[in-house]
């Protein structure tokens, strides 16, 4: 590896936490203070730990999406993805305690599969990654559709995917917080402790350098992928464990989320800078934008544009960091 490459590499891992991440936090705190205005439930722990249950969900689903765009592309086939692994993961458990043992596996298989295809027509066939996830996204559910012939699918969840939804394993702290520490933990791992994690940001800064400094960024590239494949389809999993069942469209409501909970945490969009603590900041963030609005009993349209007057702001704000500095 060059001295350039190698550099490039490392600066993530030093990385002070910067502006937009000092802003999420403190919108956050700012929005729990507002609530309590209306309710002074909003600081109980029992809203703290619903709201991080809710955010659970959107958390996994977005680390993913964190590693598509420190690669400097992007993920719109989120949505089917999503319900993808949550239908065939309620799919397999009509195939009694086989089925139900193999269901969470499944579904997570069925994404990263999904998302191998849309990595090989990135990396490989140097299709742009917008127009390739975007076509795996219509064929995802155009299977769906044909699978469930335009209905709800009559399959529910498993035990076990209620379990990792809705249980608890300990200390009242529901397991799906616990399943997105765990995914986050692995991730952070990956991205400061591995040369996985150093290719990954070392090909979002200039895949070009990256490559000649020996790392294999076709194989990395479809790789990332293929995980963020299995971390949506796994969201779709833990979304139809805490709804009982699959649903159509149901993972339609996490894209624009997902995108956006990296890049207010301060990930840049042009990839390789960023961080998880970031992500992790912009996904609380961007969950409690949306209970508050809908607990203040504002119009549909009233939350869409104070939902996108925030992301526009803060991601001004954010350019503007980066040309200060």
């Amino acid at each position: 590896m060059t001295a350039e490459a190698s550099q490039t590499t490392r600066v993530p891992l030093r990385e002070r936490p910067n502006l937009p991440i000092l802003v999420s936090f403190a919108c956050i705190v700012l929005l729990l203070l507002v609530g309590s205005l209306y309710s002074s439930s909003f600081l109980s722990p029992d809203y703290l730990i619903q709201q991080l249950k809710v955010a659970s969900f959107l958390g996994v689903i977005a680390t993913g999406m964190m590693l598509i765009i420190l690669l400097g592309q992007i993920d719109l086939s989120i949505p089917w993805v999503v319900t993808t692994g949550a239908m065939m993961a309620s799919a397999a458990t009509a195939y009694g305690p086989f089925g139900e043992a193999l269901a969470v596996p499944f579904g997570i298989l069925c994404g990263a599969a999904m998302g191998l295809i849309s990595g090989v027509g990135v990396a490989y066939l140097r299709i742009p990654a917008m127009i390739v996830t975007l076509a795996m996204n219509v064929i995802a559910q155009g299977l769906m559709v044909a699978y469930t012939g335009g209905f709800s699918p009559a399959d529910s969840a498993s035990p076990a995917m209620r379990w990792l939804a809705t249980g608890t394993l300990a200390f009242g702290i529901p397991n799906a917080i616990l399943v997105w520490a765990a995914v986050g933990a692995l991730a952070v791992f990956a991205l400061t402790r591995t040369t996985f994690g150093r290719a990954v940001y070392a090909i979002g800064n200039r895949e070009s350098a990256a490559y000649l400094s020996g790392a294999a960024t076709q194989r990395l590239v479809m790789a990332a992928f293929g995980i963020s494949g299995a971390l949506a389809a796994f969201g779709g999993v833990l979304l139809a464990g805490y709804a009982g069942k699959a649903a159509q469209s149901m993972g339609d409501a996490y894209l624009l989320p997902a995108i956006a909970s990296v890049v207010l945490g301060g990930t840049s969009i042009l990839g390789g800078r960023g961080n998880y603590m970031g992500t992790v900041a912009g996904v609380i963030l961007v969950t409690l934008l949306q209970s508050i609005l809908s607990v203040m009993q504002i119009a549909e349209f009233g939350r869409q544009i104070i939902y996108g007057a925030v992301i526009v702001a803060m991601l001004l704000l954010y350019g503007r960091e980066r040309a200060l500095r």
